[in-house]
C-alpha cells in the first residue's frame, strides 16, 4: 500500500478526547499534496496515528453547517 502524505494546515477544533488520549478533531488538511479539505477524524496524541474519518469540501462543510443549524432550531 502506498504511503499517504498529509499536512495539517489548520487545527480548527477538538470535539472530544477519549480515555486513551485520542482526540476527535476538525482540521484543514492537504492529502497527498492536494487541495486542502476539511477533515473530521480521531487522532492519537502528536498526530502520529489516525482513525477513520470523513473529508469534506468547502461546499459540503457549508451544507453540513446549514443542516446542523436546522437541527438546533427544533
Amino acid at each position: 500500500m502506498a504511503d499517504i502524505k498529509y499536512s495539517i494546515l489548520e487545527e480548527l477544533g477538538i470535539l472530544s478526547t477519549s480515555t486513551k488520549g485520542w482526540t476527535k478533531e476538525l482540521n484543514l488538511i492537504s492529502w497527498n499534496e492536494g487541495a486542502p479539505k476539511y477533515d473530521l477524524r480521531d487522532w492519537s496524541p502528536g498526530h502520529e496515528k489516525m482513525g477513520k474519518g470523513i473529508t469534506l469540501k468547502k461546499e459540503e462543510i457549508q451544507e453540513l453547517y446549514n443542516i446542523l443549524g436546522k437541527l438546533l432550531e427544533k
